[in-house]
């Protein structure tokens, strides 16, 4: 159930695994709808390319949608904007990866950031060939404390 603060429109992409959804942010051009390609290329499905609706819910995780102009759409860089199976319902945001800031623990700390005041797992950028399988297996998984 939505509380009474207004949603935000954030620009950046979200795809889900399994009902659980990752919201990917960070600045133009790093390459926000190529990691969901690559998700939805393992089995993931779009939420929400270009701009993501987040409704915060009481006493739950916010909700990630997307807005209904562009619903089921992405941009694949060279090809043009693909049709894609997608979530329209939305899904509860369960992770955020940020592109913006390069991992450079081979095994990090736990982090956090806070987006509709609740508090969310937050992952850096892995430069790694597996970094959309390992995202892919935390959705469905999580991790170790």
């Amino acid at each position: 159930m939505p509380d009474t603060a207004t949603p935000l429109v954030l620009h950046a992409s979200a795809v889900a695994v399994e009902g659980r959804g990752l919201l990917i942010r960070g600045a133009s051009g790093r390459g926000k709808s190529s990691l969901a390609l690559e998700l939805m290329a393992r089995g993931a499905l779009l939420v929400a390319d270009d701009r993501v609706i987040v409704t915060p819910r009481k006493g739950q995780a916010p909700w990630l949608s997307a807005p209904k102009t562009i619903a089921g759409l992405i941009e694949a860089n060279g090809i043009g904007i693909l049709h894609a199976a997608a979530l329209t319902t939305g899904a509860e945001l369960t992770a955020v990866v940020d592109l913006d800031h390069e991992e450079t623990h081979r095994l990090p700390p736990m982090r956090e950031t806070i987006l509709m005041n609740r508090a969310v797992p937050l992952l850096h950028f892995c430069a790694s060939p597996y970094f959309p399988a390992a995202i892919l297996q935390y959705l469905k998984g999580g991790r170790k404390d």
